[in-house]
């Protein structure tokens, strides 16, 4: 029976299935005749023009197995870099500290979804008690975020943890410019020196937190914010606060 003949006849997933099995052994796509290879290559064309649902069906398969993949290829980074992740003395640390689930954040302060998870990361926190926020200065929204997250990062070396904490949560809550006259002004509010901050922003110690941070999105392939890791998964962007507590629950759940 001619190999277009053949075809035909096959219907559904057995048109695949069969001629792929065809093609692989007496009806080699190689040792096709152009009269042949011009029949199958119609007969595919219109069994997809008659059943569309197979190729949002194959899309689907597909973009399944690259979020499988993606899902194994984050669990291999956060295993492969969980020492500058979780253990670099540079980051600031909410919540419990000796919390049994940790959350780390990229964040920058001029990102309108950061700000939108504050108030839930924040309520997560509050609720649970036993967790530990570790935060991540990742600048990456322009001048003003990176002057943002330096006097952030200045303000924690030179005074303090319980200062940053405070200069964190009114940036994160902040509406409209950053400026250096705008952080002047929110510094003196919260009792830090600024001057003391300002001298310190442009030194090596603020610019090498920020390359480190840099440095390690990028090697865990985050390139926005915000972005999250929960045991061994990435979220790259915001997630809702019952999102969370779900993440939270699995995690715990996995231990």
């Amino acid at each position: 029976m001619p190999f277009a003949k053949a075809l035909t006849r096959l219907g559904g997933a057995a048109l695949f299935t069969a001629s792929t099995a065809l093609a692989a052994s007496a009806f080699d796509m190689a040792d096709m005749s152009d009269a042949e290879r011009e029949a199958f290559r119609a007969e595919v064309r219109a069994y997809l023009l008659d059943n569309p649902e197979v190729l949002m069906e194959a899309v689907d398969v597909y973009q399944q197995r690259q979020a499988d993949q993606q899902v194994a290829n984050d669990a291999d980074l956060i295993a492969a870099y969980a020492g500058p992740i979780y253990d670099d003395s540079n980051d600031a640390v909410y919540g419990n500290p000796d919390g049994d689930i940790v959350i780390v954040e990229f964040s920058d302060y001029r990102c309108g979804y950061c700000k939108k998870a504050y108030p839930d990361v924040q309520a997560l926190l509050e609720k649970d008690g036993n967790i530990k926020l570790i935060v991540k200065e990742f600048p990456i929204l322009g001048d003003a975020s990176v002057l943002a997250a330096r006097f952030a990062v200045a303000t924690k070396l030179v005074e303090g943890d319980e200062a940053y904490l405070k200069l964190h949560d009114e940036l994160m809550q902040a509406r409209g410019d950053i400026s250096e006259g705008a952080l002047r002004r929110l510094a003196k509010d919260l009792g830090i020196d600024a001057d003391k901050v300002i001298a310190e922003m442009d030194s090596d110690g603020v610019t090498a937190v920020l390359a480190q941070n840099h440095q390690l999105a990028t090697a865990l392939q985050i390139s926005g914010t915000p972005a999250f890791i929960m045991g061994d998964q990435m979220l790259r962007g915001y997630v809702p606060y019952d999102g969370m507590v779900e993440i939270v629950k699995e995690v715990r759940a996995n231990r």
